[in-house]
């Protein structure tokens, strides 16, 4: 018997489609069967266009509903012509998207409506593709996708993502050693020790001094990592992949989707409040946030050890319905109920809910600090740190050591990372076992306390060493024990002030300075019997590059460089140490 969607949908394989300068990309169409025209959704990436793009999965649905569906290689990757590098390709992804749009807009079946789609660097072509307004682009739908390059792809708070650039670059070695290495007889030679540096990726990360990262240094599959360890934060340079003071340029209305446990959560939540605030037309002023329990590669009700509910699941929310919807409006000209929803969607986790919300922060937030206490020993599960929100008098100040060659190593949390490291909820407790670690926890709640919302750690520190990192974790207590990571944070002490647009400077050992740690989001609820925790330390590692503490240019210090850091942790009555927690009223 024939397959019915034969009759339904029309595929083409390695469409080509030239670009300004020449070079040839290739894509996928997916079409309905039969004469007419129809509105494009366009996605565009560099993991081959094979593969089904992630969130947007249901590809013969869209067709079956009166779209046509287009998967594009991008430059340098799998069927497409050129050359592709993580960074510098960025300047090409502008031009590529709006020659790609304006392609798509004139295809016989087309009517010249193009929506796009996709997640991550899917997303990012969908940013670059709206930055020139091309006339034909109505409509798109970014999930989790970045804002500011160096908060959360490639720095977070100053501290490298070590983690995700190295594993992602290596990654990306698919399609890569064929156009490397033409020759099958070096392919496979260079194929080989590839595999080997990712399976000993683990333990090659621990390697120093950074700059010569050997598992970089021997292959050339990811030359640019070695380029930024070179240049550092140096704004220009990512210019491209930023979208930072540039939301005034954008007309196109946007369907933002994030996750709690997402690597790009905060950028996604901060494209959806510029857009709103600042886009540069009425309709993309529209644009709308979803937001699941959801990590970056898995979009289930499982994140990590928790299971949230099958409420949770994309699938169970229908977020490919969702989507169509989206595109029916401002494709179709459908009312379809969607714009006079709540501009926010949210999941709580811990009660496991869906709720809609029309701002963020939301507008009944209270923001209330929850201060650290000792009597100098927080030190571990078994030390004397208390949270509360009674502010604090006269108190010994807590120490602990940080010694970079023993870090604290990643568990869990908003990570893309090799296998052995999983991203998502799992228990600290072992952790919190380590002498140089600080605990601090509330006494049992006596009844449930939602914190939806920003989340910041204040922290009077001094340290030992000319530079350092402070990194500063939430966590929901269990009855039983068991410490789930909810969102944590990293600053990195030379960058102390950049918020405030500062130059990068050392610190002075000894000298105590307020440190303020960015959590980024969350929305759960600590239901009563449960204990909200907040873990201070100085690494998370391999998640973030380790601080040598030595105050020398960024990965320059080989292992006999590093040196032990000697860290005080402050709250007393002129140091009142503290997470500020965006509390949401129950009643």
């Amino acid at each position: 018997m024939a397959n019915p969607l034969e009759k339904q949908m029309i595929a083409e394989f390695n469409v080509p489609v030239e670009m300004r300068d020449g070079i040839v990309l290739r894509a996928n169409i997916y079409r309905p069967y039969g004469d007419g025209t129809w509105p494009v959704l366009l996605t565009r990436t560099p993991y081959g266009k094979d593969n089904v793009p992630y969130i947007f999965n249901d590809i013969p649905r869209a067709v079956k509903t009166g779209y046509v569906v287009i998967i594009q290689d991008t430059r340098g990757r799998f069927a497409s012509e050129g050359d592709w590098d993580p960074i510098l390709s960025a300047n090409k992804e502008t031009s590529d998207s709006q020659d790609t749009i304006n392609w798509a807009a004139k295809l016989p079946y087309s009517n010249g409506q193009v929506g796009m789609f996709g997640i991550s660097y899917y997303a990012f072509t969908q940013w670059a593709g709206m930055i020139q307004n091309p006339t034909f682009l109505k409509v798109a739908a970014p999930a989790l996708s970045w804002s500011d390059p160096f908060d959360g792809l490639m720095y977070r708070g100053g501290a490298f993502e070590l983690g995700l650039l190295s594993y992602w670059q290596l990654g990306m070695y698919l399609d890569t050693l064929s156009r490397l290495y033409p020759d099958e007889q070096e392919r496979a030679i260079a194929s080989k020790q590839l595999i080997s540096d990712i399976d000993q990726l683990k333990t090659e990360i621990k390697g120093l001094p950074l700059k010569n990262f050997a598992l970089f240094a021997r292959n050339k599959v990811a030359p640019s990592i070695l380029e930024l360890f070179e240049r550092g934060m140096d704004q220009d340079y990512v210019d491209a992949l930023s979208l930072k003071g540039k939301y005034d340029k954008f007309i196109v209305p946007t369907l933002n989707i994030a996750g709690w446990y997402d690597i790009f959560l905060q950028g996604t939540i901060e494209n959806f409040l510029q857009m709103r605030n600042k886009g540069g037309s009425p309709e993309a002023r529209q644009s709308k946030l979803v937001i699941g329990p959801w990590q970056h590669l898995d979009h289930s009700h499982q994140a990590g050890e928790i299971n949230f509910g099958l409420a949770a699941h994309s699938a169970f929310v229908d977020l490919v319905g969702l989507q169509l919807r989206w595109f029916d409006h401002f494709l179709k000209g459908r009312d379809t109920g969607i714009i006079s929803e709540a501009p926010i969607k949210l999941f709580v986790m811990g009660e496991n809910i869906w709720r809609d919300e029309y701002e963020w922060p939301l507008a009944r937030t209270k923001f209330i600090p929850y201060y650290l206490h000792s009597q100098g020993h927080a030190n571990t599960l078994q030390g004397d740190g208390v949270l509360s929100t009674i502010s604090p008098d006269q108190e010994e100040p807590d120490h602990y050591t940080y010694d970079p060659l023993n870090p604290v190593i990643t568990k869990g949390g908003a990570i893309m990372m090799p296998p052995d490291f999983n991203s998502g909820a799992f228990d600290q407790r072992e952790i919190e076992s380590r002498d140089d670690v600080l605990v601090y926890t509330t006494p049992v709640l006596e009844e449930d306390v939602e914190v939806t919302g920003p989340i910041k750690v204040k922290l009077w520190a001094s340290s030992s060493a000319l530079d350092t990192d402070f990194v500063a974790r939430l966590v929901n207590v269990h009855p039983d024990g068991y410490a789930q990571n909810i969102t944590d944070g990293i600053i990195r002490a030379r960058f102390r002030n950049a918020a405030k647009g500062e130059a990068p400077s050392l610190i002075e050992p000894g000298k105590t300075y307020l440190y303020e740690i960015d959590l980024w989001s969350t929305s759960n609820l600590f239901k009563q019997g449960h204990r909200i925790r907040l873990d201070i330390t100085s690494s998370n590692f391999p998640r973030w590059d380790r601080n040598s503490n030595t105050g020398r240019n960024f990965g320059e210090d080989q292992a006999k460089d590093v040196v032990v850091a000697r860290q005080t942790i402050f709250h007393d009555a002129e140091h009142p140490s503290s997470i500020i927690l965006p509390i949401i009223p129950r009643s």
